[in-house]
């Protein structure tokens, strides 16, 4: 009810609260709903139109084709979103109660910020800032909201991006906040239960369909898309629009202060004031008892959110899991320091010691020295960060050193942390769960820096990196982190009941293998169902969260249900799923995959928890050991032929998983027989508050990797460099593991020289980079989205090779993988792919033939491959290495009869690994580029036009068969310019890359 000049009190108007909240979901529903309906009746054919499809394949416009692109719905929705927003009201009591008055001083607000300022003003308590994060999201999401509405991706694609995915990241802590501080109103609970399902519910179908759309491009994938976008607009305006039921017990009173309004000069008002009515009187919710209703709210948001909230316990999780991160990031870094020196010495090097860099905690069996460290455990974190600053150290074997050196200090403060901890339950389990939590934000980082962690000593400013931020905020972290002095300093804490120290041992290293091997890196386990094109299974952009989805599940059931993940029954389903994942591929595949992660993670806590209350030299020391063994068993399953003993266990990746899993189960052993002594116990107050922030840091992490996703996403918009003069460009390469000649990634100076040479499709070798020695990396992921190319990893890390990857500014058809003959040395990968190359299909052959001393190898490899090749009626390329010379023995029996294969040019005599054959292609050149410093291995470059017509294909049938115009050369000026190399690299070229063996490229022309 409203009222006018009350001269007793001053008041101009008053009303109910209530109308803000309708208001605000009138204004927001027109503006959408009035551009989608004008916007089908005036411009329908348009708006449904992608980049794909049209009408009728398309018959559902998305919200940024409606509200954005055309005239005039856009402006009927700037103009309605513009009502809805305005300016913050400013509050002149920060903190007063809900029954206190509370003061405005306005001199414009729209109904969205006064929504938040109620909805503040209702929510607050003395002594809580959880009100207070709530309306600073709910202010951002308004100002995020401004910005992808007002600036749409027809204006700046990016800026559009960045506002959307805020906005998005936002509503996440402003759904659940709201749940954790609604009055005890059970309608209201219901509704916004309700609504934050659907709307979260609605996500996993809409990126369902997204992918549809823009990775398979399926027809009407992309409406229904639309449906289920413009669905989360509905869901997320009556989310906010339940605050109707809340904000009854408002009311608002606009006051004449200064007796203004009474003379004849009266104009405007000078304040508002908001005057809450006694809650529950009136609205129903009287009768139903208090105390249940803020248990159901409570459960709504599982007991993740409530009122308290302590900026210290933030910055304590935050240091923690931060610091979790730092040891996951230079424990996975140790093995890529460590690999560059048997890759150069091509065999053991001796520098593989440093492996055993883990097992320092063994020290702590000494008591004087485990006193020393409990005692002086923030210099020993602090020695620790020693790992960091490596990348400061340029000669790479005193970089080595100095990484190892980190690595065994990272290792013994943190065994003698959790040894220091074990005596009080709730800090036990939180430096545990910060020591997972740490491992999952490694994998999501990872993600996204293309399977590279920042803060590596490989990495610098130069390709990616961010040492010097990741090395100070870890400073910080190590002075929270060590803040608190150590409990335990000496005596063990176990008795009879907790089984033994060995078990222990042995499934602390088998966990860290698991957790080590499978998860460091989301894209692991989905290369090793991958089996190529078409896409059957997961990819690693747009289904990488799965796996981070699944460690989130595993870590929050084990700490919840740590008796339930012990037991034997569990047990079996990750073993199940582990077999799965090594057995099968694709989908199913990836569905072990997923289930090991699960499983993984859920028996993490339960294992690091009692292993902390035994004797840490054991359980640590003895532990890290097995975890070493299983690691260079690891490698040896495909690097046999540098080992002694390698034969035995070559490509046996499944003997890896039934030790990993073996080893586990004695863990478990170790567990069941504690729990069966122990009756279960119930978790005291501060066990679960600690709880609640790790499982927001885990929330937060999921958060910044679905973000990363986003921004990752293939936008599928590949084009060749020199379409018009039907060019292809093709390469072959050996990339060396991505590792340059001084230790550092080498992506991003691969990415510039493929770019600068205007290469469509190539072939490169060594590049299986998923193991623990290698990082878990995937150099492909990264060059294919900048470079803007599809791309094939080749048989995956299970197939035991050193890896193949074909690289496509053309559409991959279809593409098989095959592993040739290697009775006695190395598995030799090949990857034959149909591309669609301007029309026409194009088949390419990427291969990487066995060692120099295995002949026989080499020679049923050769046969092999002529056959397949030559079992191909379409125009071919081959992109290998070969390890022949020209002319002479294999040579012979690639490019022959059997092969229909041509050499690029035969009278290159200066070759012996890489080559470039073709068939049924018009060659028009060729070029060798030296590597500078990136690999050992130089770049070699062809062009081919791809013939249109008949005649076309018939003039190439005869030039192909005469090798005299095959080989007849010509200067660079007679050729098209489309078909010519880039001047770039003549003479000295730049960064240490130009054309060698000829200082020019050469070009051929038919008579």
């Amino acid at each position: 009810m409203s009222k006018y000049k009350d001269k007793e009190t001053g008041a101009l108007v008053s009303f109910n609260a209530i109308w803000v909240s309708w208001i605000h979901t009138v204004l927001a529903y027109s503006a959408f709903l009035s551009a989608l309906t004008i916007g089908i009746y005036l411009h329908y054919h348009k708006i449904v139109q992608n980049e794909h499809y049209g009408f009728p394949d398309e018959w559902f416009p998305s919200v940024s084709a409606t509200i954005g692109d055309r005239y005039p719905e856009r402006s009927f929705f700037m103009f309605f979103i513009a009502i809805t927003s305005g300016m913050l009201p400013r509050r002149e009591h920060p903190e007063p109660p809900v029954e206190a008055q509370a003061n405005l001083a306005v001199s414009s607000h729209g109904p969205r910020f006064a929504l938040v300022a109620l909805w503040y003003i209702l929510t607050a308590k003395r002594g809580s800032a959880l009100p207070k994060f709530v309306a600073a999201t709910g202010l951002f999401r308004t100002l995020t909201c401004g910005g992808w509405a007002y600036i749409t991706s027809t204006d700046d694609h990016d800026w559009h991006d960045i506002f959307m995915i805020s906005y998005l990241v936002a509503t996440l802590p402003w759904t659940a906040g709201c749940l954790a501080l609604s009055p005890p109103n059970a309608k209201a609970i219901k509704y916004r239960k309700y609504l934050a399902a659907a709307f979260f519910g609605t996500i996993p179908p809409l990126v369902y369909y997204f992918i549809q759309h823009k990775v398979y491009r399926v027809p009407g994938a992309y409406s229904t898309y639309a449906l289920l976008e413009w669905s989360l607009i509905l869901y997320d305006v009556a989310f906010d629009a339940v605050t109707a039921l809340d904000f009854d017990t408002f009311e608002i009173v606009i006051k004449d202060v200064k007796g203004l309004s009474n003379g004849p000069s009266t104009m405007a008002y000078e304040g508002a004031s908001f005057s809450p009515s006694e809650y529950g009187i009136g609205n129903g919710v009287a009768s139903r008892p208090a105390l249940n209703l803020e248990k159901e709210r409570e459960k709504a948001v599982a007991g993740v959110f409530d009122a308290k909230f302590s900026w210290a316990e933030v910055l304590d999780t935050a240091a923690e899991v931060y610091l979790g991160f730092v040891f996951w990031s230079m424990l996975t870094s140790l093995g890529v320091v460590i690999w560059y020196f048997p890759l150069w010495h091509m065999g053991i090097s001796g520098y593989e010691a440093f492996v055993m860099s883990t097992i320092s905690p063994l020290l702590l069996g000494i008591k004087p020295i485990r006193s020393l460290v409990i005692h002086n455990l923030r210099a020993c974190h602090f020695l620790s960060l020693a790992g960091l600053v490596a990348w400061q150290v340029k000669d790479p074997a005193y970089r080595l050193f100095t990484v190892g050196f980190g690595v065994a200090m990272a290792c013994l403060s943190w065994a003698a942390t959790l040894f220091s901890e074990s005596v009080h339950k709730a800090r036990l389990e939180s430096k545990v769960l910060a020591w997972t939590v740490g491992l999952v934000m490694s994998s999501a980082i990872k993600f996204a820096w293309w399977t590279n962690n920042p803060i590596w000593p490989i990495m610098t400013d130069a390709n990616g990196g961010h040492n010097g931020t990741g090395l100070a905020l870890a400073l910080l972290a190590v002075l929270r982190f060590t803040r608190k002095a150590p409990l335990n300093t000496g005596a063990f804490a176990e008795d009879r009941q907790t089984g033994t120290s060995l078990l222990s041992a042995l499934g602390i290293g088998g966990l860290f293998f698991g957790l080590h091997s499978l998860l460091s890196d989301t894209s692991t386990m989905i290369l090793w169902v991958w089996e190529g094109y078409p896409v059957r299974g997961p990819l690693a952009v747009t289904h990488g969260w799965f796996t981070i989805a699944a460690m989130t599940a595993g870590l929050l059931t084990g700490i919840r249900q740590p008796r339930l993940v012990s037991t034997w029954t569990v047990y079996g389903v990750g073993c199940v799923g582990a077999a799965v994942l090594t057995s099968y591929a694709n989908w199913f595949g990836y569905y072990g995959g997923l289930v090991t992660a699960f499983y993984l993670t859920a028996i993490a806590t339960p294992m690091l928890t009692v292993a902390s209350k035994k004797s840490p030299a054991i359980t640590y020391g003895l532990g890290f050991f097995v975890y070493n063994i299983l690691v260079l068993f690891h490698v040896w399953v495909v690097a046999y032929a540098f080992v002694p003993g390698g034969p035995l266990v070559r490509e046996h990746t499944e003997w890896i998983m039934i030790a990993m899993m073996l080893t586990l189960g004695a863990g478990v052993f170790n567990l069941t027989s504690m729990n069966a002594r122990r009756p279960e116990s119930h978790k005291p107050a501060s066990l679960s508050r600690h709880r609640k922030y790790h499982t927001l840091a885990l929330g937060a992490v999921n958060v910044f990797f679905l973000a990363a996703a986003y921004m990752r996403f293939p936008v599928n918009d590949y084009k060749p460099y020199h379409a018009d003069s039907r060019v292809l460009t093709a390469g072959i390469w050996t990339i060396h593991f991505s590792l340059d000649n001084d230790m550092w990634s080498s992506e991003y100076r691969i990415r510039d020289l493929i770019k600068e040479l205007e290469i469509d499709v190539i072939g490169l070798l060594e590049t299986d980079l998923q193991r623990i020695i290698m990082g878990n990396r995937d150099t492909t992921q990264f060059l294919a989205e900048d470079l803007g190319m599809y791309v094939d990893y080749g048989p995956g890390p299970n197939k035991h090779t050193w890896g193949a990857a074909l690289l496509s500014k053309f559409p991959i058809m279809n593409s098989t993988h095959h592993l040739l003959p290697s009775p006695v040395g190395e598995l030799a990968p090949a990857i034959h792919a149909t591309l669609d190359v301007y029309g026409e299909l194009v088949d390419v052959f990427v291969f990487h033939s066995g060692q120099e001393e295995d002949e026989e190898d080499r020679r049923l490899q050769a046969e092999y491959l002529s056959r397949l090749m030559g079992a191909s009626p379409r125009p071919s390329i081959l992109l290998a290495y070969l390890v022949t010379k020209p002319l002479q023995g294999n040579y012979n029996t690639y490019a022959s009869k059997l092969s229909g294969m041509h050499d690029v040019d035969a009278s290159d005599w200066d070759r012996w690994c890489e080559y470039i054959l073709y068939k049924q292609l018009q060659r028009v050149g060729y070029a060798r580029v030296s590597r500078s410093t990136i690999t050992d291995t130089e770049l070699q470059v062809a062009k081919f036009v791809v013939p249109r017509s008949d005649e076309e294909k018939a003039e190439v049938a005869v030039v192909n068969g005469n090798f005299g115009k095959r080989n007849r050369r010509v200067n660079e000026h007679e050729v098209l310019e489309g078909w010519r190399f880039p001047g770039l690299f003549k003479g000295q070229g730049v960064r240490g890359h130009r054309y060698h063996v000829w200082s020019e490229p050469i070009y051929y022309k038919p008579s």
